[in-house]
């Protein structure tokens, strides 16, 4: 497969997954770009166990899970913080005001804790099947059900209005 197909197939695609792990566009991009390269140059490893698709989402887990292990995200996050505290932040009625019904479930769904987020996302956006899921994920199918049902447990508290949990409250503004 040649390099401009791969993009042209996969690139869209694996741009938003890893913008899901790592909510960072420049990221992201830099996430894809790392993956297809990789793809590319190692093509003749790929044993067929998995679609190609599936293999191609494993290799931008796993490079996104890197990422977010790093000292440049963690020193990101730090500084994003620092930079919040100073600005303050919205009002819940301002938000609401200009957020779309999607993008507040997009939000959510970005809130959620990784292991949630990810099955939300592999089953609900990416439209795989759950022992896809379980394969990709390394874990149990039940696992995946369990996962996802808390998962949309807790979207359904956040988007219904109910109180956050202590890993999704936001802080509040001095």
């Amino acid at each position: 497969m040649q390099l401009e197909q791969l993009i042209r197939t996969h690139g869209e695609e694996l741009l938003r997954l890893a913008y899901t792990y790592v909510k960072n566009q420049q990221a992201a991009e830099d996430i894809v770009q790392d993956v297809l390269l990789k793809a590319f140059e190692q093509q003749e490893k790929f044993r067929g166990e998995a679609s190609y698709r599936t293999y191609l989402f494993r290799m931008t887990i796993n490079r996104s899970y890197d990422y977010l292990r790093s000292w440049s995200y963690k020193n990101t996050i730090l500084i994003e913080k620092i930079q919040q505290i100073f600005k303050g932040t919205k009002s819940a009625e301002q938000e609401v005001l200009v957020l779309t019904e999607n993008r507040l479930l997009g939000e959510a769904v970005l809130n959620l804790p990784m292991k949630y987020r990810e099955a939300i996302i592999l089953y609900y956006y990416k439209e795989l099947k759950i022992e896809e899921i379980a394969d990709l994920l390394a874990c149990s199918d039940n696992t995946v059900k369990t996962r996802l049902r808390r998962g949309r447990e807790k979207l359904k508290q956040t988007l219904e209005g109910g109180a956050w949990d202590d890993e999704f409250s936001n802080e509040k503004s001095y």
